[in-house]
């Protein structure tokens, strides 16, 4: 139980202390060619050593009895060699290559290293030598985590269009929530409200008014605009974009940045929350325009979809502005 119990708390202290170092460390720049092909090749290898490693710890431990000293020091060894190695590995794809992919591979990397840690900790609260329901949920962590790196982007551009794609899932999202507001002709912030506000005036501040009805389709239209810009984007990024150059790959980084900040829930009826939403929409159109993604063809949506933001915006400070809200 000892030999166990320092092998536990050494493997821990371990994956901690390189999940710090990928979520703050820099990559390894190389002034050379870089190969994602070959490096993808090395990745998914250390990954499916990883998941190894695992599953010999969990087998290990599953019965009794529990393994000697001398097997304990070696799966530390065998466990920490394979961490170490997919840590390296991460390191080497460098920023050039895009910092959306990079992003998404530190994500699923340091989950593997979480999962690991997670086992670590089931297999020490349970050290009876016995196979636990914990453990058996731990071990199976570990594989969905490693069994995700089939599924990510294998390079920049795929990363971006991910990105956009679940943009343009939130914006879905969010127009459903406000469609069915206005059909149940419910406030969706009603239920923050006390128990006790059952009185007449109470109820009336949990239905949409009429001022309220024509404030939220003018958000509505906003919010369309933002989804239409968003899959448009993703149309231009998936048949005009290019990896050959830093600049253009720079560029497709600069446009999942800006996407992101498109958040359903900044569409209120406030001024200044209102406001936001157009500026951010704006500066994911004006990034489009600029880019090497936007092509001729493109220019007329981008200018007609700014316009319609514009539009939108003044309709709704006309509202804002109107006593009756």
């Amino acid at each position: 139980y000892f030999e166990m119990f320092m092998l536990s708390k050494r493997l821990i202290a371990v994956n901690l202390f390189y999940v710090c170092m990928i979520s703050d460390g820099e990559p390894n720049e190389s002034s050379g060619a870089f190969s994602l092909s070959n490096f993808w090749e090395i990745m998914n290898e250390a990954v499916k050593s990883v998941s190894q490693e695992a599953t010999k710890l969990s087998v290990m431990f599953s019965k009794p009895p529990l393994p000697s000293e001398e097997r304990c020091v070696k799966i530390a060894q065998s466990v920490q060699k394979s961490v170490l190695t997919l840590t390296t590995v991460y390191f080497w794809l460098p920023k050039s290559q895009g910092v959306t992919l990079r992003k998404l591979l530190r994500d699923a990397t340091a989950q593997v290293l979480d999962d690991l840690a997670q086992l670590l900790q089931a297999l020490l609260s349970s050290p009876g030598g016995s196979l636990s329901q914990e453990q058996l949920m731990s071990t199976g962590g570990v594989w969905a985590a490693c069994d995700r790196f089939n599924q990510l982007p294998k390079d920049n551009r795929s990363a971006v269009l991910s990105v956009l794609a679940s943009c343009v899932g939130l914006v879905k999202d969010a127009l459903e929530e406000m469609e069915q507001a206005l059909a149940e002709a419910q406030d969706p912030f009603g239920d923050v409200l006390d128990d006790e506000d059952d009185d007449d005036e109470g109820n009336q501040d949990t239905h949409w008014s009429e001022a309220d009805r024509l404030l939220i389709a003018q958000c509505q239209g906003l919010m369309k605009a933002s989804g239409a810009s968003l899959r448009r984007l993703c149309s231009a990024v998936r048949n005009n974009s290019t990896l050959e150059t830093e600049e253009n790959i720079t560029q497709l980084d600069d446009l999942a940045d800006a996407a992101r900040e498109i958040s359903p829930r900044c569409v209120e009826y406030r001024s200044w929350r209102v406001c936001k939403v157009v500026c951010v929409l704006k500066k994911v159109l004006e990034i489009t325009r600029s880019s090497h993604v936007c092509v001729e063809t493109d220019v007329s949506w981008v200018e007609f979809l700014n316009s319609a933001a514009e539009h939108n915006l003044e309709k709704i400070r006309s509202l804002l502005l109107s006593p009756s809200v």
